[in-house]
């Protein structure tokens, strides 16, 4: 505000002077103009015309005006009266200009000053900060942080090492049991879906065991105890990880609690790691836990054991003797034993019992460990209550452990009784898993059952060189060899350009059974596959192998039920299934679904195998997940002459999977 004074005071008396002058000079001026005028005696005349003219701009431009520039021009006292207004202007204008400079300096000086003020402010602030002393809850409030950091640190190294590890889970012994991945902070079952050797073998070279003994499905050691973190996996055989496998992806899955995967693993001289297996086993009437440790073994030159030698053989020697062999349930009960159903809704369903003794009371129940279609199937049979339409692993219908009899009852599906059956343990048994792991069943009177057209097969096999450019979608669905994902993988810029071999075919399926075969998932749960824009209503309809002559398996397919339909119909029956807008999904009876051999996945990659003589298997319900009148038919088994230019299938033949 001083500075807005001061400087209009200033113009105005810039202005002032400059007014002055002016009228210094006009005056001069005037009695110049007067004397001259005078002396000469020239009188002044005006113009209308000028007189119109000096009423809107100044008198000096008009050509009568003694006061005319030209005629001030030419009064040299008038030229001295300019010169000096002139020089009146550029004084003040120097002048203001000089006041400008300085008046800005002094600005930005005030401003410095402020700036400096402000920081000793902050310095002093910060000092006192310093100085003042820290109270009991901050001090605690800064440790509790450094205590939750370091937890932190903690939790995401151990999850480092723990990332992708597989353990074995509710097995009696060391080198079997139920498999769990661990994954993002959490344990994980697997599922047995695509579940074979292959992959078995992965997890037992993991953990150490020389080899493997057998790949276990339906939940062989109790239901899943954890959500399942994989589905569908497909090992070549040589990884060193079930994370190095290709599979759905981590927490992707269809499957049930009963459709655990297991391994039983070589009991032998363990390298690479110890293995430290904690299980749980039931004795009736009650309940321990006992945990089994085996050390590390390394082989030596010589054959002895380091580390213990002594006490790691005989661990080895004492599992492989306490594997007893499994016998026929008749061989200890009797043959004259019975079953029965017992706390279901209605006859057709209910826990499973078995006559183990004299008394009428005897009944003891059946463990649910592995407990699949096939064992459920003989006792709807044997108790004339048509077929099985589930196998359950549940408490739902009763019964608790204490009442537990048998265990690990297998069956092939043909017996005429449950008694016909192998079974594990009798009377003490070790039961797996959960309190609510008890054998039982759901019959039905009518049952669907599928049959392939092996001569269908037979008739359209042929040979198929594709670029992997045309087979991108087909390769998201794991429907090529591992070395197609191997090479897009060692050059991702030229794989599109490779060409695989597949060996295609026409799958004809037709239900000749007495109710509507549907798949077991419901229809909000189907997985909707972007690429082929369809729906996959199973993730695994049929499988497609090639076997050598020496039993190995060396090439293999799959096909997901992207679309179960009524395509042909005979016996005047009326189609009911159609895919179409998001139809419903099935095969009716006396209907057949046919999937063309120039649908994606309808083949087998063949590129890595010799020409030869191979033994061609196509099953259909692979896993068993839809219950069927029965199994025996399920399976086209023919023999495969693959040439340099062509490949034929003949002696074909439907067979048990």
């Amino acid at each position: 505000m001083e500075t807005s004074r001061y400087r209009s005071n200033r113009s105005g008396g810039i202005l002032g002077q400059q007014s002055a002058s002016a009228s210094a000079a006009s005056t001069a001026s005037s009695n110049n103009s007067a004397s001259s005028t005078a002396s000469t005696g020239v009188s002044i005349t005006w113009t209308r015309s000028c007189q119109a003219t000096c009423s809107k701009q100044p008198c000096l431009s008009c050509a009568g005006n003694p006061l005319s520039t030209s005629n001030i021009q030419s009064s040299a006292p008038a030229a001295a009266a300019a010169a000096a207004v002139a020089a009146a202007a550029s004084a003040a204008e120097t002048e203001h200009r000089i006041y400008l400079r300085s008046h800005r300096q002094r600005r930005n000086q005030q401003l410095l000053q402020i700036q400096q003020q402000q920081q000793q402010q902050q310095v002093q602030r910060q000092g006192q900060q310093r100085q003042r002393p820290i109270r009991d809850g901050t001090r605690r409030q800064r440790r509790h942080r450094t205590d939750k950091a370091k937890l932190i640190q903690h939790y995401l190294k151990k999850n480092g090492r723990l990332e992708g590890m597989v353990r074995l889970v509710d097995g009696v012994h060391a080198n079997e049991g139920n498999v769990e991945i661990y994954h993002s902070g959490k344990w994980g079952s697997i599922c047995d879906d695509e579940w074979d050797l292959r992959e078995a073998t992965v997890v037992c070279r993991e953990l150490g065991f020389s080899d493997v003994v057998l790949e276990t499905h339906n939940s062989m050691y109790g239901p899943a105890r954890y959500p399942f973190w994989m589905d569908n996996l497909y090992c070549v055989g040589s990884e060193n990880n079930l994370t190095n496998c290709r599979f759905d992806g981590w927490g992707i899955s269809d499957c049930e609690d009963s459709e655990a995967a297991g391994v039983i693993c070589k009991p032998g001289p363990i390298s690479k790691l110890s293995v430290a297996t904690t299980t749980t086993t039931t004795m009736s009437p009650t309940t321990t836990t006992t945990t089994t440790t085996m050390k590390t073994i390394s082989n030596s030159s010589d054959g002895s054991a380091g580390d213990g030698s002594a006490g790691d053989a005989s661990v080895t020697k004492r599992l492989q003797q306490d594997m007893a062999p499994a016998m026929r349930i008749k061989d200890v009960v009797g043959s004259k034993s019975k079953i029965r159903l017992r706390g279901g809704r209605s006859k057709e369903e209910g826990r499973v019992e078995v006559k183990i003794g004299k008394n009428a009371n005897d009944w003891g129940l059946v463990c649910g460990d592995g407990w699949s279609l096939f064992e459920a199937g003989v006792v709807c049979r044997e108790l004339g209550l048509g077929y099985a339409q589930n196998a359950l692993q549940t408490d739902f219908f009763g019964g608790n452990r204490s009442s537990l009899a048998l265990s690990g009852v297998r069956c092939h599906g043909s017996e005429k009784s449950l008694i016909d059956c192998l079974h594990d343990r009798f009377g003490a048994v070790s039961c797996p898993g959960a309190a609510n792991n008890i054998a039982s069943v759901v019959c039905a009177s009518e049952m669907a059952d599928l049959v392939p057209d092996q001569h269908e097969m037979m008739r359209t096999a042929h040979l198929e060189d594709r670029q992997l450019f045309f087979l991108q979608c087909a390769m998201e669905e794991n429907c090529l060899a591992a070395s197609a994902y191997q090479i897009q993988k060692d050059d991702p810029y030229g794989w599109h350009l490779e060409t695989r071999r597949l060996l295609r075919f026409t799958a004809r399926i037709a239900n000749m059974g007495t109710a509507d075969f549907k798949p077991f998932i419901p229809k909000h749960m189907w997985e909707w596959h972007a690429c082929h824009m369809h729906y996959h209503s199973m993730e695994v309809f049929a499988h497609f192998d090639i076997i050598n002559s020496y039993g190995v398996k060396v090439a293999e397919g799959h096909k997901a039920s992207f679309c179960l339909e009524d395509n042909q119909c005979t016996h005047d029956t009326q189609p009911v299934y159609k895919c179409a807008n998001y139809g419903d999904q099935g095969i009716s009876v006396n209907c057949t679904d046919t999937y063309h051999h120039n649908i994606d996945c309808q083949w087998i990659d063949i590129t890595d195998i010799d020409p030869g003589i191979y033994t061609f298997k196509v099953v259909i319900n692979p896993e068993f997940k839809v219950a069927e009148m029965s199994f025996d038919n399920n399976a086209v088994v023919c023999t495969l002459y693959y040439g340099q230019q062509y490949a034929t299938l003949f002696n074909c033949s439907l067979q048990r999977p």
